[in-house]
C-alpha cells in the first residue's frame, strides 16, 4: 500500500463519501471511480502496532460510553471535551458542521478562538483536544448538553445515542 498526500478539501470529500464504519479510502475511491477490487494484488501479512490511544480512540463513542471513562470524570467540562474529541475522531467531516451551531448571541465552535471571544464577553474558549476546533466553555451543563445534542443530530446520530451521551455529560 502506498501513501499519498491530499489537499484537505479532497480528503474531506473522500471521507464524506464513507458508507460504513471501517470502509477504507481505497474502497471508497474504487466505488467512486467504479473500479472493481484488485483481486490479483498480493496480500501482505498485516503488521500489528501498539495503539497508545485511549479506549475512545480505538472504538469510538459507544466504547467511550461503555468504558465508564466519562463517569470517572468529576467535572462536566472534562466530560464535554472528551465527548467532543471522540465525535471528531469518529467523523472529522461531520464534525466540521459544528461550526454552524450557534446560539442567539454566541458562536459555540470555531477554528479561531478570537471568533469565539468576539461573540461574547465571557466565553472562555478552550481547544477541543486532538481537533483543530475551539469551543466556548463558560456555559452551564444544560447548555453544553444542548450543544452536543445539536452537533450529534447534524452528524446523523440517533435519538437514543444522543440521549445517552447528553446524560453522561
Amino acid at each position: 500500500m502506498k501513501t499519498i498526500e491530499l489537499d484537505d478539501d479532497l480528503y474531506f470529500y473522500i471521507a464524506s463519501q464513507t458508507r460504513h464504519i471501517g470502509e477504507s479510502a481505497s474502497d471508497i475511491l474504487r466505488r467512486l471511480l467504479e473500479q472493481p477490487a484488485n483481486q490479483a494484488a498480493p496480500v501482505a501479512e498485516p503488521v500489528t502496532t501498539a495503539q497508545p490511544h485511549a479506549v475512545a480512540d480505538a472504538m469510538g463513542l459507544e466504547a467511550l460510553l461503555d468504558s465508564g471513562e466519562l463517569q470517572k470524570e468529576e467535572k462536566s467540562i472534562n466530560r464535554f471535551m472528551q465527548v467532543l474529541s471522540t465525535l471528531y475522531r469518529d467523523d472529522p467531516v461531520g464534525f466540521t458542521q459544528a461550526t454552524e451551531i450557534k446560539g442567539r448571541k454566541r458562536v459555540y465552535f470555531s477554528r479561531d478562538p478570537d471568533a469565539l471571544r468576539a461573540s461574547g464577553s465571557t466565553t472562555k474558549p478552550k481547544p477541543v483536544p486532538e481537533t483543530p476546533f475551539w469551543v466556548i466553555t463558560n456555559t452551564n451543563t444544560s447548555r453544553k448538553q444542548n450543544m452536543v445534542a445539536q452537533l450529534m443530530t447534524s452528524m446523523g446520530y440517533g435519538d437514543e445515542v444522543i440521549a445517552r451521551v447528553c446524560g453522561a455529560i
